[in-house]
């Protein structure tokens, strides 16, 4: 299989499995509404684990642009091949989402609430603060990114790894997960929420892009200042992607600061 197929099949599947375990918790008539968060956590952590086990032999199974970037940053995958990896896993997360809808297509007709729809395909935040946004999504995909390259550091049996990263993403949801809802993943959120858009899905709402930005860039600061961290104080060799890496963190966090002033005080004066 070509590894671009491979990365557009791994994402689909992903989203197949972890949108869908939201939409089947979450969605007006699903046997299994109200199973609660842990439910979730572990069904995108079985996601991510079936999605590399399929493809992974392919492609590496990055099924996440913040993964490709930080093992580019790591030395461990090439940069030339960095924006196709993160374009396909974008429209695999598209289909994934697709397929969700197609699965679930009565229970988003039968769900009066516009919200409940969005959050089947996108994530948001429990308290919309930029600043306090973006810091939990790059702590939660820099422990990803690091905590991949701690796994693949270690000898397991084989065909035990990515199981163990499966835990990884269930350990993140249970623990730093409330806040955003941990899309530590570009694709993962800007994909379905995309397809929520274009869907013709009845009642949906908007899709909240002004929110989007904070589900790409966080991701993208916290995955590649894992892997410059990572070499800096694991490896033992700093190099200038730990620089660039803090200086992108940092610029992340200072668009938070204007965006708090520009976006969430323009909507708060709206209700006064």
């Amino acid at each position: 299989m070509n590894e671009l197929v491979a990365e557009f099949v791994g994402t689909a599947i992903l989203i197949l499995f972890g949108a869908g375990v939201v939409a089947n918790v979450n969605l007006k008539g699903s046997l299994a509404k109200g199973s609660d968060w842990i439910v979730i956590a572990f069904g995108w952590g079985f996601a991510v684990a079936f999605a590399v086990y399929a493809v992974g032999q392919f492609s590496g199974a990055h099924i996440n642009p913040a993964v490709t970037l930080g093992l580019a940053v790591a030395g461990e995958f090439e940069w030339v091949k960095v924006i196709p990896y993160m374009i396909v896993q974008v429209l695999g997360a598209m289909t994934g989402a697709f397929l969700v809808w197609l699965h679930f297509m009565p229970h988003f007709k039968a769900e009066e609430d516009d919200g409940t729809k969005l959050g089947v395909f996108a994530t948001g935040p429990a308290f919309p603060n930029y600043i306090a946004n973006f810091t939990s999504e790059i702590i939660g995909t820099f422990i990803l990114v690091m905590g991949i390259l701690f796994i693949g550091a270690n000898d397991f049996t084989e065909g035990l790894n990515p199981l163990i990263v499966g835990f990884l993403i269930t350990a993140i949801g249970l623990s730093l997960g409330g806040t955003t809802g941990y899309a530590i993943n570009p694709a993962r959120d800007f994909g379905p929420r995309l397809a929520h858009f274009l869907m013709p899905i009845p009642g949906k709402g908007k899709s909240n892009f002004v929110y989007a930005i904070v589900p790409i860039l966080g991701p993208l600061a916290g995955g590649a200042l894992g892997a410059a961290v990572y070499n800096a104080i694991f490896l033992g060799s700093p190099d200038l992607f730990l620089a660039i890496a803090i200086v992108f963190t940092v610029l992340v966090l200072v668009l938070g600061v204007f965006l708090n002033k520009s976006i969430l005080k323009g909507e708060a004066s709206k209700l006064m």
